[in-house]
């Protein structure tokens, strides 16, 4: 029974986290397109992202929540960290400039903060 419910919550984290890059993907295509036809300043570009990711990750996590029962914060920390640690591999390949810096730091803190508030949110509903 353990290893089902093991299974269960393994399939729920990465649900969780495919979740949330679907939601970064279709913001970030919005926020181009918005970019493109309109006079938004190209200084957005670092704030907004931030802010989809953290958005995402909360989205992911508060909706695979509901199937995670225990160890609430691990799972939802494990959410953020998978998120960010996708991102960096998917950068890491696709940009030969690809490097950790300040934002990056800011964005696994972002991930991990947005992770666990995401999984302790349906405690407060």
């Amino acid at each position: 029974m353990d290893n089902i419910q093991n299974n269960n919550q393994l399939f729920s984290i990465i649900k969780g986290v495919l979740l949330a890059l679907t939601f970064t993907i279709i913001s970030l295509i919005i926020f181009a397109i918005l970019l493109v036809y309109t006079s938004l300043s190209e200084e957005l570009i670092k704030p907004v992202i931030i802010t989809l990711t953290g958005i995402s990750i909360l989205i992911g996590s508060s909706i695979e929540s509901k199937k995670i029962k225990k160890n609430g914060l691990i799972n939802g920390s494990l959410i953020g960290i998978l998120y960010i640690l996708t991102i960096y591999i998917i950068s890491s390949l696709l940009s030969s400039n690809f490097s950790l810096n300040m934002t990056s730091l800011v964005m696994i803190g972002v991930g991990l903060i947005c992770g666990v508030l995401g999984r302790n949110n349906r405690r407060k509903c």
